[in-house]
């Protein structure tokens, strides 16, 4: 039992609070606060019924006086950061000063350079255990999920993992010709940097959307992936037992893919300001503001979402493949939670790693990957709120 902050209002923020609110007695108290204090009062207002009680607040959250003094006054247990990734440092600068606990879904990347990594976060190391809290980083899907289906991979299933394929299918359609399934300005970032997977202890670096693979998901059917970096490679990298290769793949569909070339190649997706009409703008953060947005997917995404990793090691002597995997329902995640499946499979596991540090069965001073805490109760608890995991013995692998 207790209280959360949780700082953002946006799509995945939109489940995370409803499943906290589903689960009214670990969280008996949250508070929601973001820019838009608004938004924050509409959520609260369609989740009075519930048994947690709920409070709002207005807080930028680039401003760590700010945040601090919205710490202090609500007094949480824990901060689910679900802002941008961007605002990371400061809300852990802030959760340093109230020493409260820290849990966030994503990692820091500086808003002028496209390049995600994590030793901007690792870097408060000591000051966080020396603090007596506790920061939980990368706890949605990809990083998340994947990263408790690797610890959970290493302890009951490999003595050594030698390889790891990540793989994120999103088989939904929204109809629209283009858009992105959470945050534009993050997306597109994210697709359009150069690719990269780690292997024999080194990155090997790939340009953008250069290797491509067919996959048939169970599911969804035959989908185009492609390589591209993702932060959870990097951490990884650092804890798995044994291993000498990762790499992560993501479908897109033709349609999106050449949207986004012809909006590359006009300059659409330039993060570096230009001057127009008198005022300094970004590309990429207008076109994310004509863009739909990913909040408003939810009642016209049909089809089903299926990430999981592939694992190859060894147990006994023996070489093994494993394949861990969820399935999930664009409509059936509608229907109970008014998303699409995109923010459901990173709003649930959110709550649920806000959940595991604030009771305690995660907690440890000092700052942490997911994969490197006990993955039993995060597994059992995506099977109860509404991520149930699906194993393959024999998996077909990837090229």
């Amino acid at each position: 039992m207790g209280k959360a902050l949780i700082i953002g209002c946006g799509g995945v923020a939109g489940v995370a609070i409803e499943k906290c609110c589903q689960n009214s007695e670990a969280f008996t108290e949250i508070c929601i606060a973001s820019r838009t204090k608004s938004k924050c009062d509409a959520l609260a207002k369609k989740l009075s019924g519930s048994a947690t009680k709920i409070t709002t607040a207005q807080v930028n959250a680039d401003d760590v006086d700010e945040l601090i003094a919205l710490i202090e006054s609500v007094k949480p247990d824990v901060v689910l950061n679900l802002a941008l990734p961007y605002q990371d440092l400061h809300i852990m600068d802030a959760c340093l000063a109230t020493k409260t606990s820290y849990v966030d879904t994503a990692n820091y990347e500086p808003e002028d350079t496209a390049k995600f990594e994590y030793k901007w976060q690792w870097a408060y190391r000591e000051k966080f255990k020396e603090a007596g809290i506790m920061a939980l980083l990368g706890s949605g899907f990809d990083p998340g999920v994947t990263g408790v289906f690797s610890a959970y991979a290493m302890k009951h299933q490999f003595d050594e993992i030698h390889e790891i394929d990540i793989l994120d299918c999103n088989g939904g359609d929204h109809g629209y010709p283009f858009a992105t399934n959470f945050n534009p300005e993050i997306n597109i970032r994210e697709v359009s940097a150069k690719g990269s997977y780690w292997e024999n202890g080194h990155w090997v670096e790939t340009e953008p959307m250069e290797i491509k693979r067919e996959y048939d998901f169970k599911g969804v059917g035959k989908k185009d992936m492609y390589l591209l970096h993702h932060e959870e490679l990097e951490s990884l990298a650092l804890n798995i037992k044994g291993i000498k290769r990762i790499r992560f793949f993501m479908t897109f569909g033709q349609s999106y893919l050449t949207h986004l070339r012809c909006l590359e190649n006009v300059g659409m997706t330039s993060i570096e300001p230009i001057n127009y009409n008198g005022m300094e703008i970004v590309p990429l953060q207008f076109l994310k503001a004509v863009l739909p947005d990913p909040a408003s997917l939810g009642p016209r995404t049909v089809g089903k979402t299926n990430i999981g990793c592939i694992f190859r090691g060894v147990k006994d002597g023996k070489e093994k493949n494993y394949y861990l995997y969820n399935i999930c329902d664009h409509q059936e995640c509608y229907r109970e939670v008014g998303s699409q499946a995109i923010s459901y499979t990173t709003g649930v596991p959110a709550m649920i790693g806000a959940m595991l540090v604030m009771n305690g069965t995660w907690f440890k001073p000092g700052v942490f990957n997911i994969e490197e805490l006990d993955p039993d109760p995060f597994m059992d608890a995506l099977n109860k709120w509404g991520l149930p995991w699906e194993e393959d013995f024999s998996p077909v692998l990837v090229p």
